[in-house]
């Protein structure tokens, strides 16, 4: 290892500028692990919904409050422990996240009626948006610039990875080729929350054991100490000084509120992606349920799949949609997948004859879906100069998580006034919201590169890289 870098050097050039280290790969590699915790976490509440509600004798309005319970959590979690982040730790944030997250987990099994259901949901969803938040940092920031991209991107596949693998063992069925005794089975219910939870106790000594805080963070906040502790972790040399911390243009929400260039591309992204997910998510929430209750029916454990071959879709329609990004940019593409989207949530209701035809149905849904929703978090980085993409990208999710937690509301809603035999009605209903979204990122401004704003829009001085 060399010597101490001579004056003040920024930890973070010596991150982005050296090879990636082995305890590097090993950090990404277990936010991509703690991402797909996060995706089970999430979803676990779908995979239980049908023996919940056979045993508690609940309809679809009622078990929706279920159903909405941790993603009204995550609004409030990414807020509340995301600023925790910034100030204590992006380490100490995710071990509070897995305290609270396996707490909340196995209190889900043992549930016994909506309210205290509701109440564990909910503090498990606080704990899954606090994660979301601080994984994110903790994959950029242990990265380097060559290899920082594909990081974040394997780090967001794990999501739907996450909720693919626990459609696996709560189904005992991986795609009709190997079969075995599931969670559902084997446990009920309630297993699924208790797998849960004691997967996300195992990994606090982990993550406590092998995930060094970021140089980034102990470097903003003067700690040369315990950066040479992060560059030493990660097989640096250390520095001898910190350069000065300047915090000139700490983003604020009335950067991207007040000025009357970046106001008008805000709320177009905010209410767009809020709108996308509320047909996104009645999929990835009532699929189960539906394919359950459907004319003739099928046990939990095989309505299951369903969700599962959802999240493949998802994951394919996510990763492949990069290249195609990447050759055709991001406007008309994203348009195309909203438009397709749609067509496939609302032919959803058409209903399906065989369990291969919803498995099929819920692939195509979550492809084109999901490859929407990464076209909107290309579209948040081109949305924001540098100095304020953060908080813009945070005001659009928090935005955005207004619609994933009315999503199962609105369509418990909408079963309970028309009834369940209505499906079709409530799916193109339901679809309505991509179709709005369409047409709002269709009056997004457009310029070379599909850049969202430019030098001209903003006041001078305005820093964009």
């Amino acid at each position: 290892m060399a010597g101490p870098a001579s004056g003040a050097a920024s930890p973070i050039n010596v991150i982005n500028d050296s090879p990636m280290g082995a305890r590097q790969w090993l950090v990404v590699v277990l936010m991509v692990l703690l991402n797909a915790l996060d995706g089970f976490d999430v979803l676990s509440s779908a995979f239980a919904a049908p023996g919940i509600s056979s045993d508690w004798g609940i309809d679809r309005g009622e078990l929706s409050i279920v159903l909405s319970a941790e993603l009204v959590g995550m609004g409030f979690g990414s807020v509340l422990l995301g600023g925790m982040a910034d100030k204590y730790g992006r380490k100490l944030t995710m071990i509070a996240c897995l305290v609270l997250m396996a707490i909340g987990m196995w209190m889900a099994g043992h549930a016994t009626g909506i309210p205290d259901m509701f109440a564990y949901r909910f503090a498990t969803g606080i704990g899954i948006g606090g994660m979301l938040s601080a994984t994110n940092a903790v994959t950029a920031e242990s990265s380097n610039n060559q290899w920082r991209r594909a990081c974040i991107a394997v780090y967001v596949a794990g999501y739907p990875l996450g909720a693919i693998i626990g459609g696996f063992a709560a189904s005992g069925d991986v795609l009709g080729f190997i079969k075995f005794t599931g969670l559902l089975e084997a446990f009920g219910w309630h297993g699924v929350f208790e797998a849960g939870a004691v997967v996300t106790a195992a990994l606090i000594p982990v993550v406590w054991l092998l995930v060094p805080e970021t140089a980034a963070f102990r470097a903003s906040h003067n700690d040369l100490a315990g950066v040479n502790a992060t560059l030493n972790a990660f097989g640096k040399a250390p520095i001898e000084s910190l350069p000065a911390v300047s915090h000139e243009n700490k983003p604020k929400v009335t950067d991207i509120l007040s000025n009357p260039k970046l106001r008008p591309v805000t709320l177009l992204l905010a209410f767009g992606y809020m709108l996308h997910t509320i047909t996104f998510y009645y999929i990835l929430k009532f699929a189960v349920q539906i394919v359950a209750d459907y004319p003739p029916g099928y046990a939990p454990p095989v309505a299951a799949t369903v969700l599962t071959t959802a999240n493949i879709g998802g994951f394919f329609g996510s990763a492949l949609f990069g290249f195609v990004m990447a050759r055709l940019g991001i406007k008309w593409p994203t348009a195309l997948m909203l438009l397709i989207g749609s067509v496939a949530v609302a032919s959803f209701g058409m209903g399906r004859d065989t369990l291969t035809g919803w498995q099929w149905a819920t692939v195509l849904t979550g492809f084109f879906t999901n490859a929407a929703i990464s076209g909107y978090y290309a579209a948040f980085a081109r949305g924001f100069p540098a100095y304020a993409r953060a908080t813009g990208t945070g005001f659009v999710l928090g935005v955005g998580r207004l619609g994933a937690a009315g999503s199962p509301l609105i369509a418990g809603a909408l079963f309970t006034w028309l009834g369940n035999s209505e499906l079709l009605t409530v799916s193109i209903i339901m679809a309505m919201g991509s179709v709005v979204s369409l047409v709002l990122f269709l009056m997004l401004p457009e310029r070379e590169g599909d850049e969202l704003v430019s030098a001209a829009d903003l006041p001078a001085g305005t820093p964009l890289d």
